[in-house]
């Protein structure tokens, strides 16, 4: 089999800016997925909103694709308003605004993957590209978490997560 072509380095150089400008929303992405996924599934205690997740679970392979625009038309407005917290002056106001969308659009998607998942892999286009992307995304993060940076910028959070444990174990037992 003939060895794939090498890239130019303009092409190399771009590809490393554009994974490096990735990885952020990428660990953003995968550190907030799963919790803020259980976050919104709690929400199915609810009547209303357990119907609303069986009609999504229930909707069809293209049905399915087309409503994971619910929460990019949802947050639309709230997106506008902090432009116009900007465009005011109000920029803390306004990066506030923007970070809790960030927050609830990633819930509201991450959900609705989980719901319509399996109706989506019946799509073989959107199966081959959630393949190839879970793939490539997976190979990137365990890229950077092997770097050397990353395990020393981890090591510090570590050590510190183990102290506060101990410490709220000793403070429990002292008041117990």
């Amino acid at each position: 089999m003939p060895s794939p072509r090498p890239r130019s380095w303009p092409k190399r150089l771009l590809r490393a800016l554009l994974v490096g400008l990735m990885v952020p929303v990428l660990l953003f992405e995968e550190w907030g997925w799963v919790p803020l996924a259980a976050g919104v599934a709690r929400l199915a205690a609810l009547p209303m909103w357990a119907g609303l997740e069986r009609r999504i679970r229930a909707l069809p392979p293209w049905a399915a694709l087309a409503s994971f625009m619910v929460p990019v038309l949802l947050l639309l407005p709230v997106k506008l308003g902090a432009l116009w917290l900007f465009a005011e002056g109000h920029m803390a106001t306004g990066l506030l605004l923007l970070a809790v969308a960030k927050l609830a659009g990633t819930a509201l998607v991450a959900r609705i993957f989980q719901l319509t998942q399996p109706s989506l892999m019946r799509i073989p286009l959107f199966a081959r590209c959630y393949l190839r992307w879970k793939y490539w995304k997976d190979s990137v993060l365990q890229t950077v978490r092997a770097h050397p940076l990353w395990r020393a910028a981890r090591h510090p959070g570590v050590a510190l997560r183990r102290r506060w444990r101990s410490w709220r174990r000793h403070w429990r037992a002292w008041n117990a």
